[in-house]
């Protein structure tokens, strides 16, 4: 058995023996059969609304495994970072907000929602998660494939904008959103797009040999030589991708815009 595997059980447990829990769901690897060893648990767990102002979510969550630190993130997330170096989430609401789970939907693709059930009293949950699953979003449409190639060529202008003014720290971190648009054409491109808003995440395996290749030319190192040629290397890649997603969806930039952001790039 994973470690993962224990603290979820002990979850489970945790939540069956406090009344003032109502309900708890799993979200990530492990409701979609990709846990590993190196994989973080996630839940959202849902306290009784007479209970809420006064629960410990912190002393809650040291009581299902040792930890080293539990902090919030910068999206309100409690996370914490059990002893044995396993990450995991947490978002306490109050039972009366169960009824966010609805808005998953429209985030991605739940192949099996039967294993994101952890726990309930309420006979609320179950219903919920049913409502999951099926297919997910429609992710290659015009709107989507626009707002890939609309938003490469902000971050990709900005991140050579800063380039040549010096400011080679900045435009490394720019690139990171130039290189996501890139892979979410990709994904369309390659009908792998599933993992539409974290497109990284088995990259290795989701996308062709040469897509990889490719996108390992739009990586850089701090120093500006690597930060031109990654540019370059992107807007190459943008221009083969437009020239093969054009004949399929109706995009709003067109070639002539393209070469202008080549003339910048090397003004």
């Amino acid at each position: 058995m994973l470690i993962q595997e224990k603290i979820i059980q002990n979850v489970k447990n945790k939540c069956i023996e406090d009344e003032s829990v109502s309900a708890c769901m799993m979200y990530g690897s492990f409701t979609k059969g990709e846990g590993d060893q190196y994989s973080d648990v996630e839940f959202y767990i849902f306290i009784r609304d007479q209970d809420i102002n006064h629960f410990n979510s912190r002393y809650w969550i040291s009581e299902v495994n040792t930890a080293d630190l539990i902090f919030y993130n910068e999206y309100g997330t409690e996370v914490v970072i059990f002893s044995n170096m396993i990450r995991g989430e947490f978002h306490f609401l109050p039972e009366s907000k169960m009824e966010i789970i609805k808005s998953f939907k429209s985030t991605g693709v739940f192949p099996n929602p039967e294993s994101m059930y952890v726990y309930d009293s309420t006979e609320q949950l179950q219903p919920l998660l049913e409502g999951l699953g099926g297919s997910g979003p429609e992710r290659m449409t015009d709107k989507n494939v626009n707002f890939a190639f609309n938003n490469f060529a902000n971050a990709w202008l900005m991140g050579v904008n800063v380039m040549k003014r010096g400011e080679l720290a900045r435009s490394l971190e720019v690139l990171t959103q130039v290189q996501k648009y890139i892979l979410q054409l990709i994904r369309v491109k390659e009908k792998t797009v599933e993992r539409w808003l974290n497109s990284t995440k088995n990259l290795e395996a989701d996308i062709s040999v040469q897509s990889y290749h490719d996108y390992v030319s739009i990586t850089a190192k701090l120093r500006e030589c690597e930060l031109k040629t990654a540019y370059k290397n992107a807007l190459k890649m943008v221009e083969k991708l437009h020239n093969n997603l054009g004949a399929f969806y109706m995009v709003d930039i067109d070639s002539d815009f393209i070469k202008k952001l080549y003339i910048h790039l090397n003004e």
